[in-house]
C-alpha cells in the first residue's frame, strides 16, 4: 500500500507557520455578488487537521480553490463566503484567496510555487479532490518544506488503498454516470480486482450497443463500442440493466424491457435492475459506489439511483461511495451518515483505484523531512 508522511512527521510544529492545502470546494448559490454555501461538509472535514496543528502551538494559513475561474479574479468565485464560515468554525485561521485565480496554479509555475511558501515554514496538504492534479499548491511547497498528509488525506488513502489492495470479498464495484470514456481505464483497473462490476447510467447505453442491443436516441459513445466488447469478454462478470426508464418518442415518461424503440431516451435503469443490482450489493463484503444510475436530479428517473444508495446503506458490506455526484445523490436521499466511507474526491478515488498513487502523494513522499 500507498505511504505518506503523515501530522506526526513534521516535528514539533510549536511556532510554526503552516500551509495547509485544502479542499474548499464546495456548493454555493445565490446571485453572484452574495454567493452562500450550500453544504459546508468540505469545511467541516479539514477541522481535524487545524485544530491537530493549532492545539500544537502552530499557525495555520489554509489555501483552495473554489469553481473553475479562468486564471483570473471572479466574483462568484470568491473564498469570502467560505472565509466567514471557516472563522466561526477555525478562529483565527487564515484563508488565501481562490487559488485558481492566478494562472500560475494550474500551470505549476514556479513563481506562483514561491509565493505560497514565503514566510511558511511547514506544509500539510488535506485536498485529497484536488490531489490528482499537479498543481502549483499540490506539487510545488513539499519540494521546499518539511510536509506531510492532514487526517482526512490521510484516511482517504488508507481506506481506498487497502480497498484497492486488500478487499474483503466478495468485492463489488458499481460505477455510473454519464461517459465510458471517462472511466475505461478505472474500469479495466477494477476489474483485475474486482469480482463482479455493475455498469448503469448513460455509460450502460455504450455497453448495451456493444451487445447489438436497439437503445433508440439514448447516451452513446460509438468510439468506444469495440473497448466495451473487450471488457466484457474478460474473466470479471459485467453486470448490466435489463430494464430502462426513461421518455418515448413523444416525450413521455415510459418503462422499457432492454430493447429500445427509436425515439426513446434511456434516463434511469429500471425496477427490476435496480434491485438486481441491490441483490448483488446487499450479498457483497465490500463496495465501491461512483457514478449515479440515472438522471437522478429529477425525481422521474431517480427510483434508480435511490434503490442503489439504500442497498449501500443496507448491505452489511465495506462500502465507500467515490464522491462525486454520487455522494450528492446520497445526501440528497439523506443517507450519507449511514455508509462506512463518502471520499471527498471524485475523480481522485477513480485515479487512485485505478493507478494505486496520485501526483499529491508522490510529492509529499519527496519532501526534505521524509526519509
Amino acid at each position: 500500500m500507498v505511504r505518506v508522511p503523515v501530522l506526526e512527521d513534521l516535528g514539533d510544529v510549536a511556532g510554526k507557520r503552516v500551509l495547509v492545502r485544502t479542499d474548499f470546494n464546495v456548493p454555493m448559490h445565490g446571485p453572484d455578488a452574495a454567493r452562500e454555501i450550500s453544504d459546508d461538509f468540505r469545511i467541516r472535514a479539514a477541522l481535524p487537521t487545524i485544530e491537530w496543528l493549532t492545539s500544537r502551538g502552530a499557525t495555520v494559513v489554509c489555501a483552495s480553490h473554489l469553481g473553475r475561474p479562468k486564471g483570473a479574479p471572479e466574483q462568484k468565485y470568491s473564498m469570502e463566503p467560505i472565509r466567514r464560515r471557516l472563522a466561526e468554525l477555525a478562529p483565527g485561521v487564515e484563508l488565501l484567496e481562490n487559488l485558481r485565480f492566478n494562472a500560475g496554479e494550474e500551470g505549476n509555475s514556479p513563481e506562483f510555487v514561491a509565493s505560497l511558501v514565503k514566510g511558511v515554514d511547514m506544509y500539510v496538504n488535506d485536498a485529497f479532490g484536488a490531489a490528482h492534479r499537479s498543481h502549483a499548491s499540490i506539487v510545488g511547497p513539499p519540494r521546499s518544506l518539511p510536509s506531510a498528509a492532514g487526517r482526512l488525506l490521510e484516511r482517504e488513502v488508507e481506506i481506498l488503498g487497502s480497498l484497492r489492495d486488500s478487499p474483503k470479498r466478495p468485492f463489488v464495484a458499481v460505477l455510473g454516470g454519464a461517459k465510458v470514456s471517462d472511466k475505461i481505464g478505472v474500469i479495466e483497473a477494477l476489474l483485475r480486482v474486482v469480482d463482479s462490476l455493475v455498469i448503469g447510467g448513460g455509460m450502460c447505453f455504450t455497453f448495451l450497443a456493444a451487445k447489438n442491443l436497439p437503445i433508440g436516441d439514448s447516451l452513446c459513445e460509438p468510439d468506444q463500442i469495440d473497448a466495451c466488447r473487450k471488457l466484457m469478454a474478460g474473466k470479471t462478470p459485467i453486470h448490466l440493466p435489463e430494464d430502462i426508464v426513461g421518455l418515448d418518442g413523444r416525450g413521455e415518461f415510459a418503462t422499457f424491457g432492454v430493447r429500445l424503440p427509436d425515439g426513446a431516451k434511456g434516463l434511469d435503469i429500471g425496477p427490476g435492475s435496480a434491485a438486481a443490482f441491490a441483490d448483488i450489493i446487499m450479498n457483497a463484503r465490500s463496495v465501491f459506489w461512483n457514478g449515479p444510475m440515472g438522471m437522478f436530479e429529477d425525481d422521474r428517473f431517480a427510483s434508480g439511483t435511490r434503490t442503489i444508495a439504500q442497498a449501500m446503506a443496507d448491505t452489511k458490506a465495506f462500502t465507500v461511495v467515490g464522491g462525486g455526484d454520487s455522494a450528492a445523490a446520497l445526501a440528497q436521499f439523506k443517507l450519507e451518515d449511514e455508509v462506512d466511507h463518502v471520499s471527498t474526491g471524485g475523480g481522485a478515488s477513480l485515479e487512485f483505484l485505478e493507478l494505486g498513487d496520485l501526483p499529491g502523494l508522490v510529492a509529499l513522499r519527496g519532501a526534505p523531512n521524509v526519509k
